[in-house]
């Protein structure tokens, strides 16, 4: 009976935050354990990459000890950089990676790329760009919407988190249904609608209005843009949703 007693007592006394002590699987947890998460970088190699345009990656572009980074100094000396896609298309995704920018570099994550370059000679003619910039000493900082973390040129960041030069940042881009964010650091900095009439607007009011077939894909290749700036990848992961 005292047994019974104390039990009781235990279930009333509990505090709803208590249950976060137990290890319960929420439908968070739960899904996080169904979906796969797929690497898309191996840490030794440029495999499941290549060069926009080109069957492999450019020399320029290292991968050693767990990071990939964009060797800009090696261009000087004739090695071939370019923006660096996967070889596979994504729908619905979620992509994970940690960037390092150098001291007044600019580089950017751009996603549903077309790869075609005769109807579209860049990545940015068709694929929207997470911004990957030095907000201290690179000039396109002084531009609105073009800082790190903001979806280029359409939508600036609700907060800013960037770290300084030489730290690194974790970034995330969600893409579901039509459904955008952007986190930087932990925190949600944008989110919008993909295809739709506002987004045609804001389209039509960015400096991609020229280019009829930026943001119209629903699907693509992922881009780790060379913008001629050192740069630095780790931790490149993914999920289709």
């Amino acid at each position: 009976m005292k047994v019974l007693l104390f039990s009781l007592l235990a279930l009333t006394s509990a505090q709803p935050g208590d249950q976060d002590n137990f290890d319960t699987p929420t439908p968070q947890r739960i899904s996080e354990k169904k979906d796969s998460w797929k690497p898309l970088f191996d840490g030794k190699t440029t495999k499941g990459w290549h060069s926009y345009g080109r069957p492999e990656a450019g020399k320029a572009w290292k991968a050693d000890n767990g990071i990939l980074h964009l060797d800009a100094s090696s261009k000087t000396a004739g090695a071939e950089g370019g923006d660096l896609l996967t070889d596979e298309e994504y729908g619905d995704f979620h992509l994970k990676v940690d960037w390092k920018i150098a001291a007044k570099g600019n580089s950017g994550i751009i996603f549903y790329v077309k790869e075609d370059p005769k109807n579209y000679p860049n990545t940015f003619n068709t694929g929207p760009e997470m911004q990957v910039l030095d907000n201290e000493g690179h000039p396109d900082a002084k531009i609105h919407k073009h800082r790190a973390g903001d979806l280029y040129d359409l939508i600036p960041s609700s907060k800013e988190t960037v770290k300084p030069v030489g730290e690194w940042n974790k970034a995330e881009i969600i893409s579901k249904g039509g459904k955008l964010e952007f986190y930087l650091n932990g925190t949600k900095v944008v989110s919008t609608t993909l295809w739709d009439e506002k987004w045609n607007g804001m389209i039509a009011g960015s400096k991609f209005a020229s280019m009829p077939g930026f943001g119209t894909f629903k699907s693509g290749k992922i881009a780790l843009q060379d913008h001629g700036d050192e740069v630095w990848y780790r931790n490149i992961m993914i999920r289709r949703l």
